[in-house]
């Protein structure tokens, strides 16, 4: 089968099954059958209460099932010796795995998937690569931090985000002073964290760097420490405003822009609706419920109860990134990762890094691609050769037990497909007397592709 194309089919827009379907695809990873069918009977916006309400009062047995790992201390290697130097290299690469497979292994088994979901989102915002940190502790504790804020006031996000050791380090800011002040924490941060391209100058850029001089990084504790000494505290003028900003009062101007709101909107809807252009009267009521107090749960709410999101140019009008597609499969057929060394931590480490997208690695500060930058031929044989190991072992007897003639339909449920284009059912049914070849090719198809 080729690569999978977007599709806005509005088939399904009306069906309260396929709605809810949609719901748990973009504020999670999908529902496996019975799932979607309880969301269904409990109906909409109630499914979005609980979703928003996060685990209940005895907590994600998911979550309680995955705790981030003991990384155990941070290698070092002094001096020149190669062979000491292999050593911490091979440690912090082992290290790294371990990440990696414990976020893929709680995203899969959390119960309240909404909220690794926003995790995700944000790590993607605010993006920042193991591969320059070098720090597998310092990213597990920014991925903490995500969880933790992604859920409140941006603004408080945006204070712990710019304090981060880990983004200190990616974006060069342990150790800007105010006689070789470094500017690219100050630009990413108004160009794609805070305000968005076209709402700053390079004059801004300058001084906001000023602003965020005198850290350095006490790698003995992994805590960002002031220097007043290094610290510029001359008077800096930004977006328009002059006073002896420092990153407190920096973050504050710039998280309370208008910019800076359309700007958040925008980005969480892109991400969770569709791409392009926020609609006029939809970011109208998004920006409302934002509000003031820059409330990200509020605004997740009013998005995903908005009729836009709702109708039917969304449906089908994302496609996957890799870890939604690899997560997905993995819940709808119940398979679990492997944290240790075992097959499946290495198969899916090798989907993924295939798919070109592995948690705790984006490509560069501004996030992964979106949309058809993932519907490529090499992309499209990755996805082959992961759903054929995921089907190889995986509980389908919904499809097997199945009539022959009815086994295209049950691959759809089984997977959270809301409906198969004519196209794809035809060359589904070719191969409904076999299940697991059925499976494989409904895994690789453009309706599972898409979200």
């Amino acid at each position: 089968m080729t690569s999978p194309t977007p599709s806005s089919s509005s088939t399904a827009v009306g069906d309260p099954r396929a709605e809810v379907a949609h719901l748990l695809r973009r504020a999670g990873f999908g529902g496996r059958p019975e799932e979607i069918d309880a969301a269904a009977t409990n109906g909409y916006e109630a499914t979005v209460d609980t979703l928003l309400a996060g685990p209940g009062p005895g907590g994600d047995p998911g979550a309680a099932a995955t705790p981030p790992p003991d990384l155990g201390p941070e290698p070092t290697a002094v001096g020149r010796d190669p062979a000491a130097r292999k050593a911490a290299n091979q440690q912090r690469a082992q290290q790294e795995l371990l990440l990696v497979a414990w976020w893929l292994d709680r995203m899969t088994r959390v119960t309240a998937p909404l909220v690794e979901k926003r995790t995700f989102f944000w790590h993607g915002h605010w993006a920042t690569s193991e591969q320059k940190v070098r720090s597998p502790q310092l990213m597990l504790a920014q991925n903490q931090t995500l969880r933790a804020l992604g859920g409140g006031d941006f603004g408080v996000l945006a204070h712990a985000m710019v304090h981060d050791p880990a983004m200190a380090l990616w974006l060069d800011a342990s150790g800007s002073t105010r006689r070789a002040p470094n500017e690219n924490l100050g630009r990413e941060l108004m160009e794609l964290f805070t305000l968005g391209i076209g709402n700053y100058t390079e004059n801004d850029v300058r001084e906001a760097a000023r602003a965020l001089t005198g850290w350095r990084l006490d790698r003995t504790d992994g805590r960002l420490v002031f220097n007043p000494a290094a610290h510029d505290s001359g008077s800096k003028t930004v977006v328009g405003q002059s006073a002896d900003f420092d990153a407190e009062s920096l973050v504050d101007l710039l998280v309370g822009q208008p910019a800076s709101h359309v700007h958040v909107v925008t980005r969480l809807w892109n991400r969770l609706a569709a791409p392009g252009a926020v609609p006029a009267d939809a970011m109208g009521r998004l920006l409302a419920a934002y509000g003031p107090g820059r409330n990200l749960t509020a605004l997740l709410r009013a998005l995903l109860l908005d009729p836009v999101f709702r109708g039917a140019t969304v449906r089908g009008a994302l496609v996957k990134q890799p870890v939604e597609y690899v997560v997905g499969a993995l819940r709808m057929l119940d398979i679990r990762v492997d944290t240790g060394p075992g097959r499946s931590r290495t198969t899916l480490l090798a989907a993924l890094r295939a798919l070109g997208q592995i948690p705790f690695e984006p490509p560069n500060v501004g996030g992964w691609p979106a949309g058809s930058a993932w519907l490529t031929t090499a992309a499209a044989q990755a996805r082959l050769v992961f759903a054929q190991w995921a089907v190889s072992g995986a509980d389908i007897r919904p499809v097997t037990s199945a009539p022959a003639a009815a086994r295209v339909d049950a691959a759809a449920r089984l997977l959270g497909v809301d409906a198969w284009t004519p196209r794809t059912r035809a060359a589904l049914a070719q191969v409904q007397d076999d299940p697991r070849e059925l499976v494989l090719l409904a895994l690789v198809s453009p309706e599972y592709a898409t979200n």
